[in-house]
């Protein structure tokens, strides 16, 4: 219970620890790409600048004329080798195309936006993917204040993505480790966290195991004054027979819980290695069945069980193993109406698994999660009236996670439910 509740304090702390560094880890990435798509708007700027200071606007034959043979990339000379511009187009002030360097482009501009991020084909050794994205630049080129044309420039962002990838990776293995050691912490202080809890509840098991045991010789000592009272030459119909009787009664039911409370507060964890022996399930289901109690609480109803032919041994507390298939058993037979129908199964594949099924009243969807918690009962029908104490259910969970199997159930109401046990076969 303890290393649950503290793997559960570890769980949260890892996720909202995780949670935080996701979302600082996610801002820092998205501040180095802005950051790297500024160095490259920068630098294309720059060089769309240089471009267009080359160009000459002056008056040829009576009319004033854009002159680009002097223009890099778009004029004569031949594009400098450490270029990275992909391609450079000149469209004149009305956007049709008049000169380009690099890919055939549109003959006229669609679009005006100073900067844009492309995806296109890779048509150049840039990068070994087929697909690379592009950063294009539209600038307006102006004359004493006229518009006399656009020049449309675009460089690969490869360097930038090979950047953010090394960024990203080195951001997800940082996050990993810090969740690691977030981890491990979230444990370490979990289990300091749990240490005073753990000191109270063992100082509650301890009274609950030492109140039980001195409650035993009491009552063990009305029940057997209340029994040889009951042996003597009273009238049965005498109301002192009959107080007897209830004296009785009580002493054993009261008897029955000291017991159950005691093995709960001392019954913790795993069983230890030597108290396990080779059990074969099918001989203990069919000596269960056969018992004189099964019988007497299936007297009204159908109990069939379905078992294999084959032995199915495993390690197992069998007298422990015996109470919690009994406990459910029981439990079945009690909440389901007379001519109901009781099954019991046993088979195996990875694990072996035994289950209880019946068509009785049915548990409600909101009181499945609690059914295995102690003195916990369904409001309705399942009330005192039923017998027990509410702890029948939670000692088979107990006996079966000290065995390293797990107690399930399935349950709809006014259909009946299937309680199913899962143990290890090792």
């Amino acid at each position: 219970m303890f290393n649950r509740s503290r793997r559960n304090l570890a769980r949260w702390f890892t996720l909202s620890m995780g949670g935080i560094l996701a979302v600082f880890a996610g801002t820092l990435y998205y501040q180095e790409a802005i950051e790297q798509l500024e160095v490259i708007d920068l630098l294309l700027y720059k060089k769309a600048r240089v471009i267009a200071g080359n160009v000459q606007y002056k008056m040829h034959q009576g009319q004033m004329r854009v002159f680009l043979k002097n223009v890099p990339l778009l004029g004569s000379n031949p594009p400098p080798p450490d270029s990275e511009v992909i391609y450079a187009r000149w469209y004149d002030a009305k956007g049709k195309l008049k000169q380009f360097f690099g890919v055939p482009p549109q003959e006229h501009l669609s679009k005006t936006f100073e900067f844009q991020t492309i995806k296109t084909t890779n048509y150049l050794s840039f990068s070994s993917s087929p697909v690379i994205w592009l950063r294009q630049i539209t600038l307006p080129v102006q004359y004493k204040g006229h518009l006399i044309g656009y020049l449309q420039m675009a460089m690969p962002m490869t360097r930038a993505q090979e950047s953010l990838s090394k960024f990203l990776l080195l951001l997800v293995l940082t996050v990993l480790i810090a969740l690691g050691v977030t981890s491990l912490a979230g444990w370490f202080l979990g289990g300091l966290a749990m240490q005073p809890i753990r000191y109270s509840y063992e100082q509650l098991q301890r009274f609950t195991a030492n109140a039980s045991h001195e409650l035993r010789a009491p009552l063990a000592a009305i029940l057997s004054n209340a029994q040889v009272g009951l042996l003597t030459n009273i009238d049965n119909s005498s109301s002192k027979h009959l107080r007897l009787e209830k004296i009785a009664e009580v002493s054993k039911s009261m008897n029955t819980l000291i017991g159950n409370l005691l093995f709960l507060a001392r019954q913790v964890g795993r069983l230890a290695p030597e108290s396990l022996h080779e059990t074969d399930l099918n001989d203990l289901l069919r000596e269960l069945i056969s018992s004189q109690s099964t019988r007497i609480a299936a007297q009204h109803l159908d109990l069939k069980s379905d078992l294999p032919k084959q032995p199915i041994v495993l390690k197992a507390d069998s007298e422990l193993l015996y109470l919690a298939v009994m406990n459910l058993l029981s439990n079945a037979c009690k909440y389901t109406p007379a001519g109901g129908l009781v099954n019991l199964r046993l088979f195996k594949y990875h694990r072996v698994v035994i289950q209880i099924e019946d068509n009785g009243i049915g548990i409600p969807a909101a009181d499945l999660p609690h059914i295995f918690e102690r003195f916990y009962r369904v409001d309705k029908q399942r009330t005192r009236a039923a017998g027990g104490f509410g702890l029948g259910l939670a000692i088979a969970q107990q006996i079966i996670e000290a065995h390293g199997g797990h107690l399930s159930v399935k349950s709809e109401l006014g259909q009946g439910s299937l309680f199913q046990i899962e143990l290890p076969l090792n």
